[in-house]
């Protein structure tokens, strides 16, 4: 099982990118996916949650009506739309798997269980 988390890159503020995470040796459109940051110096935090198959979408207050969660599943592949990046989301973003039937809050990395080795995202003022 494997996650590959993709699209990293350095933009201006303003701009946007768009993540990728997909898999091998598992299907992710049986998971719940999450995406999670971790900014230099701080701790790891969660941006976004995408259901299975429910439609659930959640996203961080921070990030709420700039980024969207998605996923194209003949690809086996999710993706993080970011729009209007600042430079405050300059991090390393993370994908990771979360068993959809028994998870609770979907917001604390413990549910999850496999993890993408993260891509860079730098965004300059």
């Amino acid at each position: 099982v494997q996650l590959q988390a993709s699209g990293g890159g350095l933009v201006q503020a303003g701009e946007s990118l768009i993540l990728s995470c997909s898999g091998s040796g598992l299907t992710l459109d049986n998971y719940g996916i999450g995406w999670f940051r971790q900014a230099p110096g701080k701790e790891r935090e969660w941006v976004s949650y995408m259901g299975s198959r429910d439609g659930t979408r959640d996203y961080a207050d921070s990030v709420v009506g700039r980024f969207t969660i998605s996923e194209d599943v003949a690809e086996n592949t999710d993706y993080l739309q970011m729009n209007s990046l600042k430079p405050e989301d300059t991090a390393v973003y993370y994908c990771a798997t979360a068993n959809p039937c028994t998870i609770v809050s979907w917001r604390e990395e413990h549910e999850y269980k496999y993890w993408g080795q993260g891509t860079l995202v730098t965004v300059s003022s």
